[in-house]
């Protein structure tokens, strides 16, 4: 398409139309597809030619939805998985091998600290975790065997943010892959590939689908990297459902319409919190008062849907607050139309040391509010008055 307009990518990108002339694409619900003859069949799985195979490989409507990610992300090749963490998985085992070692920010998701600090060790992987505020973290801890810098950035559910062209420009130095969680800022709020990034991967089951209805994850990558990732994703077979993918690139054509409304509320929200009674700090990248509000203006383009607050009285009071809520949603999920909100510390990253959780700012006070569609003076009034009867 000659348009390079994210929101005009996102809605007019589909696969080619069949002989019915839909407008809209329809659900490929096939686990395989057919030969013209026998040499047709040699030719595709020898790669001489290019077609579908079997859905685990690919399917169309998981096609769509890759193709426009990665138009919007800014890389050339992709591949979807049936969740985010398949996504993460992929993006890591794909490229280390026995004797590699990562370098990653500590702020980062539950799950993914599982697989870097227990599943990733089983092969002879090392890591090395850094605050990564500074470049010149990142560059101490770099090993001679260092293959790769993992960061998302904001982090979950701190909202640190890593300066992206600075850890790009220096693994690219080094000769490192890059790889980029993204699933925070979506396309629509922040490019990596932009500054460097080689990898880029996202949890599709949040912002990117936006109703909490599928789960779903992709991995983008550079033309010379891909291989690696196509050939480790059919042969482990995490695959996406071909309605999820359908789902999927549907919910991407509201995506900015739907990020435009998170961030504003989240703004919002984030500043009428602010010098609360009962909140000891509000922590939001666009609040001026963020450690890191300049990097955030320099690489985001808005803030995010995501706040995060620490209830002043720890855990106890922090269950209090959050059985007072009468709209807000209770869940671990994010990325919703609805309001959620999430207790990290006895939930999504409970798997962690109380030392681990400390390191990245995660207090028994702390609570993540994944910002909504609702009326902002609704969210507002809702957290105020459970800030108030958790007294």
């Amino acid at each position: 398409m000659k348009s390079k307009k994210l929101e005009t990518l996102a809605v007019r990108s589909q696969t080619e139309r069949s002989a019915n002339r839909e407008h809209s694409v329809p659900v490929y619900a096939t686990s395989s597809y057919t030969f013209e003859n026998a040499e047709h069949a040699r030719a595709l799985f020898q790669e001489e030619q290019q077609g579908t195979i079997y859905s685990r490989y690919s399917n169309p409507n998981n096609d769509e939805f890759v193709n426009k990610m990665c138009q919007m992300e800014g890389l050339p090749k992709g591949m979807s998985t049936a969740s985010g963490m398949g996504a993460v998985f992929a993006s890591l085992a794909a490229f280390l091998n026995h004797g590699d070692h990562i370098v990653a920010c500590r702020s980062i998701f539950g799950s993914t600290h599982q697989v870097i600090t227990k599943i990733l060790p089983k092969w002879g992987i090392t890591h090395t975790y850094v605050d990564g505020m500074s470049v010149e973290e990142w560059e101490q801890a770099i090993q001679p065997n260092t293959k790769m810098f993992f960061l998302e950035t904001p982090s979950n559910p701190a909202l640190d943010l890593f300066d992206l062209e600075a850890i790009a420009g220096l693994g690219k130095s080094k000769g490192l892959i890059v790889n980029v969680d993204n699933c925070f800022a979506t396309p629509y709020l922040q490019t990596p590939a932009q500054y460097g990034a080689d990898v880029i991967t996202h949890s599709a089951t949040k912002f990117i689908d936006g109703q909490g209805r599928v789960l779903g994850g992709v991995i983008l990558t550079s033309e010379d990297l891909f291989p690696d990732v196509k050939y480790f994703c059919r042969h482990t077979g995490p695959a996406m459902s071909p309605f999820h993918g359908w789902l999927l690139s549907k919910s991407l054509e509201t995506l900015a319409a739907r990020m435009d409304r998170h961030c504003s509320n989240a703004l919002k929200l984030a500043e009428a919190l602010e010098g609360t009674s009962g909140i000891n700090f509000v922590k939001y990248p666009f609040l001026k008062s963020h450690p890191q509000h300049e990097l955030a203006k320099k690489q985001m383009n808005q803030g995010g849907g995501m706040v995060t607050i620490e209830i002043d009285g720890g855990y106890e009071r922090g269950k209090r607050f959050l059985d007072n809520l009468e709209m807000i949603t209770l869940s671990a999920n994010l990325g919703d139309t609805r309001t959620i909100a999430t207790h990290p510390a006895s939930t999504t990253h409970s798997k962690l040391t109380e030392e681990e959780r400390q390191a990245v700012g995660i207090t028994p006070g702390m609570v993540r509010i994944s910002v909504g569609l609702e009326h902002v003076d609704d969210i507002i009034e809702d957290v105020q008055r459970a800030i108030e009867k958790s007294k």
